[in-house]
């Protein structure tokens, strides 16, 4: 019977797998770094990851009615229990917000979800996230509070942003369609309307697997993409926007004249199960920037680059009124992390670019997918895959 049941699971993930778009290293782009089963922030155990996807209209934008090209998504550290977990943030360039900030600072714990969605729509998430919390009896206590963690980034130019189309019914179905497993990547939940290095970007993810002395761990990433210029954009060291200048660029039919190249923000959430403390945490997070370095991101002014990373080591970390023991990897460890956070960021950025498709939103505004065959050509003319 044990047998029989890791067969058809191992089917199901094949046919899972084969029914996913093809994916960066499906290309042939030589990443660095081992991954997880499902190259995801999923192969963390226990996190679970859900979307609400928002698309409609076409045309002329009309505040209220559209075109719509936004979303939701929801990461849960600990899926549907709640269980707090070790959690620290950092910000590169804070043109932006993530809220629930201060309060991970100063008690060191994600307490729910980590919600992501465009600019706008922050409020009615973080409200949303609240009423969710008492329809599903999440808190036991008959006196609690919290301050839910919703960040944003801004899809302006192919979403009618001020048309508030974000609901509490979309966070709701965000959250309760998480799950483990494969994952969708692109234009899917809160990266459904966002743009990337001179082309279509969205949602991404990638994970490592690594050794620290006889203990195996995991590490993933999540990102809602959405920053950088054309001209800064790198893969493996090939200056592949340099190479695409003159393909497929951005069409604007009536941006707004303060708008610059490299404009844009994003939202980086890195899961481990290697047991971090808060301040470790810190440390993972400020790692972030080096993978975004490595793509072309600068922190340019008007981006808002805000970063969270947890541990789900440590499940009883979190107690009101008893004392706790807690395993902590040791700082002389750590650089295996370090590294693993450089090249999973990395490589969930070029996931979420390779999965984005061309999307047309407000008044015929265009962003381009990022050309497989051309991405490849060039990555061939480096001789960083093989002809």
């Amino acid at each position: 019977m044990k047998l029989i049941l890791s067969m058809l699971i191992w089917v199901f993930l094949v046919f899972t797998a084969a029914a996913q778009k093809p994916r960066a290293r499906e290309l042939g782009v030589p990443f660095e770094g081992t991954t997880g089963t499902f190259n995801a922030i999923t192969d963390v155990k226990g996190v679970e990851v859900g979307y609400s996807t928002i698309i409609s209209g076409q045309g002329k934008n009309i505040r209220g009615k559209g075109p719509v090209r936004t979303g939701v998504t929801a990461i849960l550290p600990r899926g549907r229990t709640n269980n707090p977990v070790y959690a620290n943030w950092y910000s590169l360039n804070g043109n932006g917000e993530m809220t629930g900030t201060t309060w991970i600072t100063e008690s060191g714990f994600v307490e729910g979800p980590v919600m992501i969605t465009n600019t706008n729509s922050v409020g009615v998430v973080r409200d949303a996230v609240l009423k969710w919390y008492v329809k599903k009896g999440w808190y036991k206590e008959d006196f609690w509070y919290t301050y839910p963690v919703v960040a944003e980034t801004y899809d302006g130019f192919l979403n009618d942003i001020y048309g508030f189309h974000v609901k509490e019914s979309h966070a709701y179905e965000a959250l309760d369609s998480a799950r483990t497993g494969y994952i969708k990547e692109g234009n899917v939940g809160g990266g459904t309307g966002m743009m990337c290095l001179g082309f279509k970007g969205g949602t991404g993810t990638s994970s490592r697997v690594f050794k620290i002395k006889d203990s195996s761990y995991t590490l993933g990433v999540f990102v809602q993409s959405n920053f950088g210029g054309k001209r800064n954009f790198t893969v493996e060291g090939v200056p592949v926007g340099r190479e695409l200048r003159d393909t497929l660029n951005y069409e604007f039919k009536a941006a707004p004249s303060y708008r610059q190249d490299g404009d844009g923000s994003i939202i980086v959430v890195v899961a481990t199960d290697a047991p971090l403390l808060p301040h470790q945490l810190k440390r993972i997070a400020a790692r972030v920037p080096i993978g975004i370095g490595r793509v072309g991101g600068k922190g340019e002014n008007s981006s808002g680059d805000i970063f969270i990373a947890f541990s789900t080591a440590n499940p009883g970390a979190f107690q009101r009124q008893n004392f706790t023991k807690l395993d902590e990897l040791p700082n002389d460890l750590i650089n295996p992390l370090f590294e693993a956070t450089v090249q999973a960021t990395e490589e969930a950025i070029i996931n979420a670019m390779v999965a984005a498709e061309t999307m047309e939103g407000i008044n015929g505004n265009k962003a381009h997918a990022l050309p497989h065959k051309l991405l490849v050509d060039v990555l061939k003319k480096y001789n960083r895959i093989k002809k």
